[in-house]
């Protein structure tokens, strides 16, 4: 069945959610699923409503049109969109292919619904595995001394391809952070690791030498901050003092693949708000 979702992030006052609800009724708007947030420290309201298209009274560009006032008076970030409308995503890897394997095959059986434009990689060792899918492959190495050049070249494909979202599925590389700037909210990492404990390379060698009892991974976005990012999702499992190194590898891919799932889940279905190096997430 076709449905709006209306998203409104603002400062918290008294009659918010009311306002937004009755704006929908006034449109003929029947409300499926409605969920909302204050946070109190910060005084900031977040909402996300799910509603029936067929009850609306009035087209998506009227009824944006209609919401502007509303929304200026809110002083609110806001979005209005159909539903069933696919986000374009890039996905980002280097040389490890469990993340995409398992984003590829939650695509392909339509569980995950999005758009997949290209794959980009800087190794050749996933090329097979993307290709028989019928998608496109790029192949930008990443070299010390033409790193610059191949990220403006990364960067010109989302924009070509219309990116919505960038997926960095273990993509090896750190993001320049201006790139990081320009698509705030729009590049998700996943990282392996229960962040913020063991930020930046070989988490699972650290884990084990510290002999943790849990393990996990993160899905967040990045941002300049090196893994410090908002957090949308997290994953964790337990570890027993038998498991070894390549045991907890092992554990620790399992749980990257949930994490990374999750989150895109979410940020697909707009149920992800981000303020400061916060997020409230409407989970499903």
């Amino acid at each position: 069945m076709p449905t709006t979702l209306l998203r409104v992030s603002c400062p918290d006052r008294v009659g918010l959610l009311a306002l937004i609800s009755k704006f929908a009724a006034d449109h003929g708007g029947n409300l499926r699923e409605v969920h909302q947030f204050t946070d109190l420290e910060e005084n900031w309201f977040c909402a996300r409503m799910e509603i029936d298209t067929q009850t609306l009274t009035c087209g998506l560009e009227a009824l944006r049109s209609a919401f502007q006032p509303l929304g200026r008076e809110l002083t609110a970030e806001w979005s209005i969109r159909p539903a069933e409308l696919k986000p374009r995503v890039v996905l980002m890897v280097s040389k490890l292919g469990h993340c995409l394997a398992d984003l590829l095959w939650r695509w392909r059986s339509g569980e995950l619904a999005f758009e997949i434009p290209c794959v980009i990689s800087n190794h050749e060792t996933l090329r097979e595995l993307v290709e028989r899918e019928g998608l496109k492959f790029h192949h930008i190495p990443v070299e010390q001394d033409s790193k610059a050049a191949a990220f403006d070249r990364m960067e010109q494909i989302w924009t070509e391809d219309a990116a919505d979202l960038v997926v960095l599925a273990r993509y090896m590389q750190v993001v320049p952070s201006e790139f990081c700037s320009r698509w705030s909210g729009k590049i998700m990492n996943i990282h392996h690791s229960f962040l913020p404990s063991f930020v930046g390379a070989n988490p699972y060698r650290r884990a084990y030498q510290r002999g943790v009892k849990l393990i996990g991974a993160t899905c967040h976005y990045a941002t300049a901050d090196l893994d410090e990012g908002p957090i949308i999702e997290q994953e964790v499992t337990r570890v027993e003092h038998f498991h070894t190194e390549n045991d907890l590898l092992r554990l620790g891919r399992d749980c990257e693949r949930l994490a990374l799932a999750r989150g895109l889940r979410y940020h697909l279905a707009d149920r992800v708000f981000v303020h400061g190096n916060r997020t409230t997430v409407f989970r499903d």
